[in-house]
């Protein structure tokens, strides 16, 4: 689908936003700015070098345009009539002293935070961009997983090393799915075969994804915002298999240890499941078989009532958490949308756990005892996540709120279309086309998903994110 795109352009609107964006980053207590003794230990921290040398492994990252902050890299290979697939983490546990500023500073933080100013990292950005991310031509620790798969893409056996590595190529998304469109190799060559792959199997657990369109606030060179909606690439789906793989691998690692944290969600209840069935039924296109994973995998996304049932399904996919656990195995470890235990291992520079996850599969690997600071820290590491999940959430979906009001600024006393994606109780959730905007609103009387009704608007309000409504 097209990305889309609407603009705030320079005003007093503008600037009443940049202010309003402003207040919001500082009431959440996220500062992009490190104490002064973080950014020393950080500049000065060292990880050893590795013994194993894999510097000749032809490794790629993937990621979107311009980052600096790579995670993973990636290396793929015909193995037989099967493949080998080699997923490189960035040693983050190498560059951070347990206990040190920039541990305790990565505790407060406990992800990395996307404003509509900047990103406020987690790591000081002379580890996250520069001397532990593994960008391209330059030699670089990492925690190196390998995985053959059968021609099926099952996982017949993988192992984690960690080693010397040195990225070929930093891709991004969009040029990496042109290339391929257009047939070309390269080092992502056979991540289409190996995604539709694990795609497959994911639909034979029983596993879901929901894909909803990516919404950021994207601040342009000429001081506008722009709110850009966009649904993810083939190629960020299969790229995210990757990710998935390696979470089940070190879940599984912890699981046979005994230790190690999980990421969860229960299964949706029967309650959840019958909302879901009459909102499809209302949106024209009835989930009457199947599995709703198979559901949601087969809709058209060039349909205009996928969104609204997307958007519905998101009910399906609540209740998320990290479980610890260090001698006793939860008897419940499954991930229900991805139907298997998991965990978050790939993404240490821009979020705690990870670090943990990592440093227990490592130990486990190479047959040592989990670290001390491990243990005695693991049980922090849920209510940690999901301080900072709530930070994030509410910097999203605040900042979201605010260009939102921005960009209906313009329209105060006019009457526009809307069409109504969501209904509970006397109001709906209701999309506008331009500009695009999501919003919350009263709808007339015998209204129904996919309608599309007129609404005066009557009052927009920059500071609070706040849209005014009448039918």
């Amino acid at each position: 689908m097209p990305q889309r795109r609407s603009h705030v352009a320079p005003s007093a609107a503008q600037t009443e936003l940049s202010a309003a964006l402003a207040a919001l980053q500082e009431s959440l207590e996220a500062p992009a700015d490190f104490p002064a003794a973080v950014l020393a230990e950080a500049a000065a921290s060292d990880a050893a070098t590795p013994e194993l040398d894999l510097r000749d492994i032809p490794f790629a990252t993937l990621d979107p345009l311009g980052s600096r902050d790579l995670d993973q890299a990636f290396h793929l290979e015909r193995r037989d009539s099967g493949y080998t697939v080699r997923y490189a983490i960035a040693d983050v546990p190498g560059f951070v002293t347990p206990g040190g500023a920039v541990d305790e500073e990565a505790r407060r933080r406990g992800q990395t935070l996307y404003a509509a100013e900047g990103t406020v990292p987690l790591h000081p950005k002379v580890l996250s961009e520069d001397r532990a991310s593994l960008l391209a031509d330059v030699d670089r620790p990492a925690l190196v997983w390998t995985f053959a798969l059968d021609s099926a893409g099952v996982v017949e056996d993988f192992r984690l090393e960690r080693a010397l590595i040195r990225s070929r190529a930093q891709l991004d998304y969009v040029s990496t799915q042109a290339a391929l469109d257009r047939g070309e190799e390269g080092p992502a060559t056979l991540l289409p075969e190996i995604g539709a792959l694990r795609i497959a199997q994911e639909k034979l657990r029983g596993g879901a994804s929901l894909n909803l369109p990516d919404e950021e606030v994207v601040r342009g060179l000429d001081g506008t915002y722009s709110i850009e909606r966009r649904h993810p690439l083939p190629v960020e789906e299969w790229n995210a298999q990757l990710s998935l793989l390696t979470g089940m691998a070190a879940a599984s690692l912890m699981i046979e240890a005994g230790i190690g944290i999980l990421r969860t969600m229960p299964q949706p209840d029967e309650k959840s499941f019958d909302a879901f069935r009459h909102q499809t039924e209302a949106l024209g296109r009835p989930w009457t078989t199947g599995r709703y994973g198979d559901y949601l995998r087969e809709l058209d996304r060039a349909d205009p009532m996928t969104l609204p049932i997307l958007e519905a399904a998101a009910s399906l996919f609540r209740g998320a958490g990290y479980v610890t656990f260090d001698g006793s195995v939860p008897s419940d470890t499954e991930q229900a949308a991805i139907a298997a235990p998991y965990a978050h291992a790939t993404a240490p520079l821009r979020r705690l756990v990870d670090r943990w996850s990592l440093a227990i599969c490592l130990a486990v690997s190479e047959g040592r005892e989990v670290p001390v600071w491990v243990r005695e820290s693991l049980a922090d590491l849920p209510a940690l996540m999901q301080e900072s999940g709530q930070r994030a959430s509410k910097l999203d979906s605040a900042t979201i709120n605010c260009v939102e009001a921005a960009l209906m600024t313009p329209l105060v006393g006019s009457t526009i279309d809307a069409t109504v994606i969501e209904i509970r109780g006397e109001r709906a959730t209701v999309q506008i086309a331009d500009p695009a905007v999501t919003a919350s609103a009263p709808v007339p009387d015998g209204a129904t998903p996919g309608a599309v009704v007129q609404l005066h608007v009557v009052r927009a309000d920059i500071t609070r994110g706040e849209i005014e409504f009448t039918v």
